[in-house]
């Protein structure tokens, strides 16, 4: 009898905040699709993370379920895949707070995220805000995570983790996986409708980026907004055509169709039908997704089956690295 090769194991993590995009979609969800048959993946509604900004209660919690109903919409098999709220599982806490004892300030003061939050946030920098990176540490690091998918802006995250775990390792011993970045073989990177050069984040002003949720009109009425410039030629060009380059990518991800493809058909013809032709593209991708996160959201009964599911399945992997984390650290034992 074979024996059975173990799966790496995936983990990702999407703050409920905000309006999920499609960046969000092209760039993570799709992908996750990908994922679900090769490997073990855990995907995590960060919702401890949301804290570092003051937030209303009742729209974090209308936030985490339209994360879990849109996690589900897009195809993620909750059988498959473990799909939960990092707050129903205290260990991402814990392990956060002995993690926090072994990273340094100035390795958090250097972190380029540190600093463009607390710009944006001046009146509120709080200690959340420096020390996240550890707690996101702990989020992989609780699964002993193999791989991580990650954006080029993510690097630091998952170099500071990996800091972290080696340190920890060579004080007590093989403890904590030490994960790798994962970078997708499909997909693009989505930038801003109106700062190209940018990419789009659900945190901007929502002209500037499409919802995963917004109705056919108003991703039409968006793009046909979106910064481009004033050539009137659909040419594939990032560094001197940013705004064009973003809705060709945008396009060509979600179509299949190459650049040139896409640049042969509707170069000349001015961008005004380039743009609609974009937002035919969009609104067909999109509209099935919303359509199945209207069917799910109403189904209360399926959402909390999902959410005590994963709860359970990933609070068992976490308490096993729990276990150890104590042993090695001599704090009380669970059993004399």
């Amino acid at each position: 009898m074979a024996e059975q090769v173990q799966r790496q194991r995936i983990f990702s993590g999407i703050q409920p905040t905000g309006n999920l995009t499609l960046g969000n979609y092209i760039g993570a969800l799709r992908n996750f699709n990908l994922l679900q048959d090769e490997y073990d993946c855990l995907y995590s509604i960060v919702d401890l993370h949301a804290l570092t900004v003051r937030q209303d209660p009742t729209e974090l919690r209308k936030a985490c379920l339209r994360t879990m109903a849109l996690f589900l919409a897009s195809g993620l098999d909750p059988e498959k895949n473990i799909i939960y709220f990092q707050s129903q599982v205290s260990a991402h806490a814990e392990l956060g707070w002995v993690l926090d004892n072994f990273t340094y300030m100035g390795e958090m003061s250097r972190m380029t995220q540190f600093k463009d939050k607390a710009a944006k946030h001046a009146d509120n920098i709080n200690c959340g805000l420096f020390t996240y990176p550890v707690l996101m540490a702990s989020d992989i690091l609780l699964y002993q995570t193999n791989l991580v998918p990650i954006g080029a802006d993510q690097k630091q995250h998952l170099e500071i983790c990996r800091d972290i775990a080696e340190r920890f390792n060579a004080i007590y011993g093989d403890v904590f996986t030490i994960p790798e970045g994962y970078f997708p073989k499909v997909g693009a990177r989505v930038m801003s409708l109106q700062e190209p050069t940018r990419k789009m984040s659900k945190s901007d002003p929502e002209d500037t980026y499409i919802a995963i949720l917004d109705k056919p009109e108003i991703i039409r009425k968006k793009l046909r907004r979106a910064i481009t410039d004033s050539e009137n030629s659909v040419v594939y060009d990032p560094e001197n055509k940013p705004g064009v380059a973003n809705l060709m990518s945008i396009m060509s991800a979600l179509t299949g169709r190459s650049m040139d493809d896409i640049s042969n058909e509707y170069s000349g013809q001015g961008y005004g039908k380039f743009k609609d032709a974009v937002a035919d593209s969009v609104i067909a991708a999109l509209e099935p997704i919303q359509r199945e996160y209207e069917r799910i959201s109403a189904d209360k009964a399926y959402l909390q089956q999902v959410m005590d599911s994963g709860r359970e399945r990933a609070g068992a992997i976490a308490h096993r690295t729990m276990l150890k984390v104590r042993k090695k650290l001599g704090i009380a034992p669970w059993k004399l």
